[in-house]
């Protein structure tokens, strides 16, 4: 009972971690965290009863640095949702194409990114999209911060969690 989980909620209600209901008891009894939603049970002690927390809210916001996407193959793709940049094609088997070549000093960023089909990228070969008369459909731009997920095992386990979670 002591070791179900519990959804930690930052001040502004973002998750930020999950832990044991231990530690969730005792920063609730520090006052450092408030109930918002009571697991399945109580915990007894020989002077008191308290309620077993499933999610508990810190009392002051924690700042911390949001992880950042990797350069990678599969992140561009993701980021373009599959599709060429350049035709709007959605395809599986995509190219990675940089706007300004790197012969030209484009640098290897999100900013300069992008995934292409492999006719569009034969076609705008070491130019730039202008050159090549060619538009992008959207500017490359780095994805947005990854925040604290939780996985669909705990979101089963714990369906009180669902309202506290973005989905």
């Amino acid at each position: 009972m002591l070791n179900s989980n519990v959804l930690v909620l930052n001040q502004n209600y973002e998750p930020l971690n999950i832990c044991q209901a231990k530690r969730a008891l005792v920063l609730m009894l520090e006052g450092k965290a408030e109930l918002l939603e009571n697991g399945l049970g109580e915990i007894r002690t020989v002077y008191s009863v308290f309620p077993l927390p499933s999610v508990i809210r810190l009392g002051h916001q924690v700042k911390r640095p949001r992880p950042q996407h990797k350069l990678t193959r599969l992140q561009v793709f993701l980021r373009d949702k599959f599709v060429c940049q350049y035709c709007g094609k959605e395809s599986h088997s995509l190219t990675l194409d940089h706007v300004i070549p790197r012969s030209r000093g484009g640098e290897h960023t999100w900013q300069n990114i992008v995934s292409a089909c492999i006719p569009c990228n034969h076609h705008k070969a070491g130019r730039t999209p202008s050159e090549a008369g060619m538009k992008l459909l959207h500017q490359p731009t780095m994805p947005r911060p990854i925040g604290f997920t939780v996985s669909p095992y705990h979101l089963r386990t714990y369906p009180q969690w669902e309202k506290f979670v973005p989905q």
